[in-house]
């Protein structure tokens, strides 16, 4: 089988090959386990890959550099324009040499894919919507649109678009998925952590240091949980544009021996961090399926997080997890009122655990595997 890949994700190439965002790449090495040959159609940088970036596996892969575009300004908007007529026909000649067609949407990528595979109603066609597929949610036009052609049945015929979490959608096209992240060896042993007025409550942020995952937010909430008198540990992983801002408020606001920035981490060393961690706080804007959630849920660490796309099924609408708005105050009364009920904070992380090691790395194969 020739399997062909259009993807948004910007790639870098070394000597080992071509590298890109791991939890992305490590799925898609999932996929061509079942592939004779992969042609990847995606932009690529000079830029070396980054240490926890991770590369492709297949001893028959073709990559193709597409130009990345957007329309943010007037001048990316006329070089957009420019660059559109070889995008679409390096797209339409590879769709045409490819048995099974494999869309990564939303994107700008992703729209021109869309739109190009209706040239192809027989080809089998896979399409993975790694973002928030909830209709009411407020989304881009874009992505709006994409959703509708992926759901339409006259227009995307013979294809599979994997969402996010179950919307109850009538099209045939649409089926509820999902993500994993750990082998099933991995479901180690791990008990609550004791929660208590007097202890050290230790809090978790994973992601972005940028506005869409509201970092800022989370240092707030510990500010304001340190000043009702409590021993809390913050520890933040992961980088981004507001790094330096986040460690000029810790340094203002005397807090360096309650927060740590700990930039980029190893998911490795960070099952250390979910298995200490009393809560992670996800306040994030836009997701499909967060792995962090799941994977602090795995370790028993209890999520507190906003009802941003499928999280709320993830977390039982509450009964495995705390669904708060993007509030300060709020997420602070929640917290403490999770502090002042340990057993009830007991029993919800056991049910997240159990929950979260139904979803293992040998059984996304499996189901990814039914798919080609």
């Amino acid at each position: 089988m020739h399997f062909l890949i259009i993807s948004p994700v910007i790639h870098k190439k070394d000597e080992k090959g071509y590298a890109g965002y791991a939890p992305y790449i490590k799925e898609m090495n999932l996929w061509l386990k079942y592939v004779d040959k992969v042609t990847i159609l995606a932009p690529v940088t000079h830029a070396a890959p980054d240490p926890l970036e991770s590369q492709y596996v297949h001893n028959n892969l073709n990559f193709v550099a597409l130009p990345s575009f957007n329309t943010t300004t007037i001048a990316a908007t006329i070089k957009t324009i420019a660059i559109l007529p070889v995008i679409i026909v390096k797209m339409i000649y590879h769709m045409r040499k490819a048995d099974h067609l494999h869309l990564r949407c939303p994107s700008n990528m992703g729209l021109l894919a869309c739109l190009c595979q209706i040239l192809f109603p027989a080809k089998p066609k896979t399409v993975k919507y790694a973002n928030n597929w909830d209709p009411e949610s407020a989304q881009p036009l874009s992505y709006k649109l994409q959703q509708a052609i992926l759901r339409s049945t006259r227009f995307t015929r013979n294809a599979r678009v994997l969402v996010y979490g179950d919307w109850n959608e009538s099209s045939r096209n649409i089926h509820p998925f999902y993500t994993a992240s750990y082998f099933k060896n991995m479901q180690l042993p791990v008990a609550p952590r004791r929660l208590a007025t007097d202890d050290c409550i230790k809090l978790l942020f994973v992601g972005t240091l940028t506005p869409n995952k509201r970092p800022l937010l989370t240092l707030e909430i510990a500010q304001n949980l340190i000043k009702a008198g409590y021993n809390i540990e913050l520890n933040l992983l992961g980088d981004g544009n507001q790094r330096q801002e986040l460690q000029q408020l810790i340094n203002d606001n005397q807090m360096s021996q309650n927060v740590v920035l700990r930039g980029k981490v190893h998911p490795d060393e960070a099952i250390e961090y979910f298995k200490e961690a009393h809560f992670l706080v996800f306040l994030s804007m836009s997701e499909g399926w967060p792995k962090v959630v799941a994977e602090s849920m795995w370790w028993g660490c209890l999520p507190v997080t906003t009802k941003v796309s499928c999280v709320a099924q993830m977390i039982g609408n509450g009964s495995r997890g705390v669904l708060v708005q993007p509030d300060a105050t709020q997420v602070t009364n929640a917290i403490t009122s999770m502090i002042n009920n340990p057993e009830k904070y007991t029993q919800m992380c056991l049910e997240a655990i159990e929950w979260s090691r139904q979803y293992y790395l040998e059984k996304f194969e499996e189901d990814i595997a039914t798919f080609i």
